[in-house]
């Protein structure tokens, strides 16, 4: 594992502004820098990073934190790999945490067939663009391909020399150890003589959504039969087939973008994509579709549209892999090509504008996609046509989202002549549901709609929405102004001799996480949020700890949920800023850096926080009246007072203030 030293070093060192600027063209406002989003297509800029607190904010999505969420949300990087990349920029050594001789020697092992796959990768690369046979043999196939320059870069194709050892004595001679060259399966292991896995084939690296190098996919460029025309590296610690898409590096940022992902078969489809002008492609390398390599593009889209070609035979083998994106959660859309063409053909001779027409104009919902594939063999035979509508609806039970559900009965229906209630006792089955549940139409729907709002709990959305934004607002004055000292005015009710009131005022200065949190205390109040009331909890504990606050270190040492909360507090302000509004459209922020603003922001935000809690006891304890004994109505009504003599000193307190302001 990475030392918190080294954590702390990078975190110390990076730039936000720096590593932001790497990926998005960044345009100085005020104190701050703005920027057209990266994760959204947009002409007006909604994203904002600010220099002074280290942070970044995209307005458009509402995603933001530090700077390694935004290498985890733009590059998808883990969080070990966030930090790694940013100790290579900022040349930080990084210093591994103690490790047992297990871990160790598993750790050395992985890194050092990371190295090897790495240096094949350049090897091969070099091999195709800086030799003869190279020129002569991989780059002329490549071009034949159509493919240029900058896209055999971009994928860092390569060529493996057509000779028994070339890349194994390159590599021993080089430093790296046989044992690896084997265990990732660059070289096949032969006692008097160890020869390379890919001799004389085009190669195409296999990358992780990071980057790092897992494996190799080779073609041969004879006609020897004996030979098979793909060639992939071996299964081994770092290369599972079933675990990785290839192309996922290039694509994953146009996926997010374009929050789709377009899927093929082969490497070349994957490659012509590209060139022609689409990005967000990935193939699955000829392997039948897993349920791992769908979870890896669920990290980026919920969307996926499956390219096939119009091979119909092909069709048939291939839609199995429907009901595996279907079960995952995941929308399909499937798009297939004329007779006689392929992705790579079809992109290869169609322009980018037509090729992104036609993909919008022929990517049919999977329903559709099975109805016009099978139809014609089924229209004029009942067997098979009951078959297809049975196929159907087991890929629809497959989803595990019930209104879809319902919708695509919906479709099925309609496509298929058959009435709905039908469709819904076939899919009742095979989901082990009872009718009753799934199956009722749009009267009956709506009735059990009904019954789940009754069910609720009597809090309105409006309500919640309520408590969320007073609770926010404590969190943002901690946040903000927690260690600030201010003068804050107690009062106190007291008795005469004539047991009249008698209001008693008192002046005291304490810091402003100090007010909120005897207050709190004194009502024992609990956040209704989990959320907020687990950063409400550490930001005290850190007040309390601490005599300082450091918001920088504050946000770097926050889980990412937390971080995303913090991130938008401190961004909220700095929002005003995009489009000119404090100019523009004379919106001005208030001053909380005034003393007196201050005070009354902290008072009148606890007493709101505190009227509504009080309110909502009153209402509980007035609902329950129906379940009580006549014996506990006395209680309740004493509660009752009890609550109202509050609001009523509270009711005090906002028009003490509100005067005294005015």
């Amino acid at each position: 594992m990475i030392s918190k030293a080294t954590i702390d070093t990078v975190f110390e060192t990076a730039r936000v502004e720096e590593v932001i600027g790497d990926f998005v063209v960044l345009k100085r406002a005020g104190s701050n820098f703005k920027g057209l989003s990266p994760f959204s297509d947009e002409r007006s800029p909604s994203f904002m990073v600010s220099p002074v607190k280290q942070i970044w904010k995209d307005f458009s999505s509402g995603k933001g934190g530090n700077a390694v969420a935004f290498l985890m949300e733009h590059e998808h990087f883990t969080y070990p790999e966030a930090i790694r990349y940013l100790a290579k920029k900022y040349n930080i050594e990084i210093e591994e945490t103690e490790q047992t001789a297990e871990e160790k020697t598993n750790t050395d092992v992985r890194e050092s067939m990371y190295l090897v796959s790495e240096f094949a990768k350049k090897y091969f690369h070099d091999t195709l663009l800086n030799t003869d046979e190279g020129k002569a043999i991989g780059h002329s196939y490549f071009k034949e391909r159509g493919f240029t320059n900058e896209t055999i870069k971009k994928f860092n194709l390569g060529y493996s020399p057509d000779t028994w050892d070339a890349f194994t004595k390159e590599a021993l001679g080089k430093g790296y150890k046989l044992e690896f060259l084997e265990s990732t399966g660059l070289t096949i292991p032969r006692d008097d003589r160890p020869f390379d896995r890919f001799k004389g084939r085009v190669m195409f690296p296999i990358e992780s959504m990071s980057g790092r190098t897992l494996g190799f996919g080779g073609r041969i460029l004879t006609n020897d039969k004996k030979a098979a025309k793909y060639l992939n590296s071996p299964e081994s610690d770092l290369y599972h087939k079933s675990k990785v898409l290839y192309g996922i590096f290039q694509a994953k940022q146009a996926i997010a973008k374009q929050n789709n992902c377009f899927l093929v078969e082969g490497y070349t489809d994957v490659i012509q994509f590209h060139q022609a002008g689409i990005e967000n492609v990935v193939s699955s390398s000829g392997t039948a579709l897993t349920p791992d390599q769908i979870r890896l593009i669920n990290r980026l889209t919920k969307n996926i549209t499956v390219l096939f070609d119009g091979d119909a035979a092909g069709l048939r083998a291939s839609i199995r892999g429907i009901d595996l994106i279907l079960e995952e959660g995941m929308n399909v859309k499937v798009c297939t090509f004329p007779d006689g063409d392929d992705p790579d053909s079809f992109a290869k001779k169609t322009s980018y504008e037509d090729l992104v027409s036609y993909l919008e104009e022929n990517a049919k919902d999977f329903i559709q996609f099975k109805a016009s594939l099978l139809m014609n063999d089924a229209k004029n035979d009942p067997i098979k046509k009951a078959d297809l509508i049975r196929d159907m609806v087991t890929s629809i039970s497959k989803i595990p989202d019930r209104i879809q559900r319902e919708i695509y009965i919906q479709e099925c229906s309609r496509i298929m002549d058959i009435s709905e209630q039908v469709l819904i006792s076939t899919l009742a089955q095979l989901v082990q549901k009872d009718i009753s549940e799934i199956g009722k139409r749009q009267k009956q729907e709506q009735k059990s709609f009904e019954i789940v709002k009754a069910e609720q709990p009597a809090v309105t959305p409006e309500k919640i929405d309520v408590i969320n934004r007073l609770e926010k607002s404590i969190l943002e004055i901690l946040l903000l102004y927690g260690n600030v000292e201010v003068e804050f005015e107690n009062v106190f009710i007291k008795f005469d001799e004539n047991q009249k009131e008698i209001e008693v005022k008192e002046t005291v200065k304490s810091k402003v996480y100090q007010r909120i949190y005897l207050n709190l205390q004194e009502d024992e109040v609990e956040f209704s949020n989990p959320l907020f009331k687990e950063i409400y909890d550490d930001l005290v504990a850190q007040f309390l700890q601490n005599d300082t606050f450091d918001t920088k270190n504050y946000l770097n040492s926050l889980q990412p949920e937390f971080a995303q909360v913090v991130t938008d507090i401190f961004m909220d302000d700095e929002k005003h800023q995009l489009h000119g509004w404090l100019d523009k459209k004379q919106v001005f922020v208030k001053d909380k850096n005034n003393v007196e603003t201050l005070q009354r922001l902290v008072s009148e935000t606890i007493i709101a926080y505190r009227e509504y809690l009080i309110n909502k006891l009153t209402a509980d304890l007035i609902g329950s009246f129906s379940s009580q004994s006549e014996l506990d109505l006395a209680e309740l009504m004493n509660g009752i007072n009890e609550y109202n003599f509050l609001k009523v000193a509270i009711t005090r307190s906002i028009g003490r203030m509100r005067s005294s302001y005015n």
